[in-house]
């Protein structure tokens, strides 16, 4: 006579391992032998395997439910039918899914509540979800890491980014073989997104030997999100061409499977952005906007806009940035008005782009509003006023970055303007800026003077005696 319970830990124990194949013979070898009433609970196991695969196995969850409920009528009722019923819902119709009922949110077993809190998460109802979720030591080993990836989830729905990056951490911990390197790479994102980018690459670094050699197809998209993510830690290193090299490799494997994502065209587009290339970066980024989900399109668009500023087509950019400026959710809105001020300036608007880029420098864009600024009152002639916007620049753009660079050459060259009213300061900014200024760069040999005419009037300062 067949015991559901006990070919379920069994198949708990293979699936511990992750043996998946040994898993699946066990069930449906039970499934074959057991009585009716038997067979109904070897077949709700067997969609809680099934519904391991996400979407893709949702077709086989729906057909295990139909063979429960036709062999068992009375597991309509039961916590686990209906925790399950309930994340096949939520996979199908989202937000729109109706929830878990209560007899499987409190279900004395944990499995029903796994699958419970799942649904809920699927449904973004993320307090719920967690409120729902078991303990992880009562559930089999192979649910464990799962829990945390889900409970990741619902924390980083709520914004608690903390939570969920320590979540994605338990969850590697816990996982095994390409799970653990999945688990990795989702803190690696979130650690991204907290602008922690050695603690990110050393998530990643931690991933990449779990791939196996020669790499299973079905692996290909993971390794591509490993070289996805690293290429952004490169670029934010500054390490373009190591930067480049990643997510060249990430859309070669994409393209193996004939799955261009958005991320990738966006991430490359922005590495030849930064290595001075926006012609070469346009065409990724209307990829990006073309693969973008309707919320990820802004993103694209403002990506375009920059390139289009920096290839000085300031109509073409202020259209796509006022296309961007009509999103009111996007998260850098500031940004994007700094650089509709920058196309009215390169415009000749000079009144509309100090206003433009007043509101932004207010909503926090610092940085491009103070150059837009400085631009402005460099043209009327406020010297000032523009040694004031630059050196703003200066002290809150990060170090040898481009907008720091100009921040410094700009500033060197207002206060030579001004006759050098404070040697020490025009020669702390012009070395500052040579220091990163390529011998090619027109403002090299300018910045060689001004240090020099700094450095002479610093020298007659200090021969002078007083009367």
């Amino acid at each position: 006579m067949i015991d559901p319970a006990f070919t379920w830990q069994q198949a708990c124990e293979a699936l511990s391992q992750d043996d998946y194949d040994a898993a699946y013979q066990i069930l449906e070898a039970a499934y074959a032998e057991a009585a009716r009433p038997e067979r109904a609970r070897v077949a709700l196991y067997l969609v809680s395997l099934s519904s391991l695969y996400g979407d893709s196995g949702s077709e086989d969850m729906r057909r295990g439910l139909l063979e429960a409920r036709t062999l068992a009528p009375a597991l309509r009722e039961d916590p686990l039918y209906l925790a399950l019923s309930a994340e096949l819902d939520a996979r199908t119709r989202g937000p729109d899914a109706q929830p878990p009922k209560v007899e499987a949110r409190h279900a004395l077993d944990a499995l029903p509540r796994f699958h419970a809190a799942c649904a809920l998460s699927l449904m973004e109802r993320p307090e719920e979800a967690l409120e729902v979720s078991p303990p992880a030591p009562e559930l089999p080993i192979h649910l464990r890491w799962r829990l945390r990836s889900w409970q990741a989830d619902a924390e980083e729905q709520l914004g608690h980014t903390d939570d969920a990056t320590a979540l994605y951490g338990e969850a590697a911990h816990l996982a095994l073989g390409i799970n653990k390197a999945v688990m990795w790479q989702e803190q690696a994102a979130l650690l991204l997104q907290q602008g922690l980018n050695a603690e990110a690459g050393a998530a990643l670094s931690q991933a990449r030997p779990l791939y196996r050699t020669p790499l299973p197809e079905e692996e290909n998209l993971h390794l591509a999100s490993w070289h996805y993510l690293q290429a952004q830690v490169e670029m934010q290193a500054g390490d373009l061409d190591d930067a480049l090299g990643s997510i060249q490799k990430a859309a070669e494997l994409e393209a193996q499977q004939s799955t261009p994502s958005y991320g990738v065209a966006l991430v490359w587009g922005q590495i030849l952005t930064s290595h001075g290339q926006p012609e070469e970066a346009l065409p990724l980024f209307e990829q990006a906007f073309t693969l973008a989900e309707d919320d990820e399109k802004p993103y694209a668009l403002h990506e375009l806009g920059v390139a289009l500023l920096d290839l000085d087509r300031p109509v073409d950019a202020r259209e796509k940035l006022e296309q961007v400026l009509s999103v009111p959710d996007y998260p850098f809105l500031a940004e994007v008005l700094a650089d509709v001020a920058e196309c009215d300036y390169r415009l000749g608007r000079l009144s509309e782009a100090q206003q433009e880029a007043e509101q932004a420098l207010a909503q926090g864009a610092t940085i491009p509003a103070s150059l837009v600024l400085g631009s402005v009152a460099l043209d009327y002639y406020h010297l000032d006023d523009a040694l004031e916007h630059y050196q703003r620049v200066t002290r809150e753009a990060a170090p040898a970055s481009r907008d720091w660079i100009l921040g410094h050459q700009m500033a060197a060259d207002v206060m030579a303007q001004q006759g050098f009213p404070d040697p020490a300061a025009a020669y702390a900014h012009a070395q500052q800026a040579l220091e990163h200024t390529e011998v090619s760069d027109d403002w090299h040999g300018t910045l060689q003077d001004h240090l020099a005419k700094a450095e002479a009037l610093m020298s007659a300062g200090k021969g002078r005696t007083l009367n």
